[in-house]
């Protein structure tokens, strides 16, 4: 390994507690995420069925916004 590569590693652990405190501290006002339109529910009875498409299209929008942005300043 070298030099880069921990960096690296560093910056990604950062973002990983940045994302935790904001769940942590914002749950209550992250309740939409996973209700948007378009994101797919099927119940009846026993049976619940359930794909957050409009959810993980946005996620992963922002993702490649952060690699973007990442590969630009580095």
């Amino acid at each position: 390994m070298n030099q880069n590569t921990g960096k690296y590693i560093i910056f990604i652990g950062g973002i990983l507690i940045l994302i935790g405190i904001i769940i942590y501290f914002f749950a209550d006002k992250l309740h939409w995420l996973g209700r948007l339109p378009g994101d797919i529910r099927y119940e009846k009875g026993n049976t619940r069925i359930y794909f957050p498409v409009v959810t993980m299209l946005l996620l992963s929008l922002l993702l490649n916004l952060i690699i973007y942005l990442i590969k630009k300043f580095f």
